[in-house]
């Protein structure tokens, strides 16, 4: 990216007035197969346990120095922030595996395709906007559902298993 107001910017916002860019068409996705929910999950996790820091998180008392008020709004920022990125991974990788992966024929021969992924994004989006503990373990169950109607859609079984991280949850997984 280049800035609009520097020598070079002013350049192209010229040569682009005189001679308008021709339109490109390309298409960025690439049909390359590789399609899995692993990281929806793993996201969805991260936003679980940064709403679990968040809350267990002491607030200072009103009469706190200066100093241990901007270490507690430090951390809280930088929770909100890693759970804002989470949660927004969280709900490209759904709509990769919805828009790329679950093709008209699969939609058809598993109608409950769009309610699943309806209720996963609005499950995201919940958990993107508080810091409700509850709302991110319904995010991983959710994310849950869509990992398995992914797997099945495969052909393949799957079980839950302990995420084994602090956060806690469980995590679906194909089996062998």
């Amino acid at each position: 990216m280049f800035d609009a107001r520097s020598p070079l910017g002013v350049f192209r916002r010229i040569r682009d007035g005189i001679r308008p860019p021709l339109p490109v068409y390309a298409h960025c996705d690439i049909p390359c197969g590789i399609y899995d929910p692993h990281e929806a999950q793993i996201s969805a996790l991260t936003v679980l346990r940064m709403d679990q820091l968040i809350a267990e998180l002491p607030k200072p008392a009103a009469a706190s120095t200066p100093d241990v008020w901007e270490k507690y709004s430090a951390q809280i920022s930088r929770y909100t922030s890693v759970k804002e990125l989470h949660a927004e991974r969280c709900k490209q990788e759904m709509r990769i595996l919805w828009a790329d992966y679950f093709t008209a024929e699969l939609a058809t021969k598993f109608p409950q395709v769009h309610e699943t992924f309806f209720k996963a994004l609005k499950a995201a989006s919940k958990a993107r906007q508080g810091t409700a503990v509850a709302d991110a373990q319904e995010l991983l169950t959710q994310v849950g559902h869509v990992a398995e109607l992914f797997w099945t859609s495969k052909d393949v079984k799957t079980q839950k298993v302990p995420s084994r991280s602090k956060a806690g949850g469980e995590l679906v997984v194909p089996t062998a």
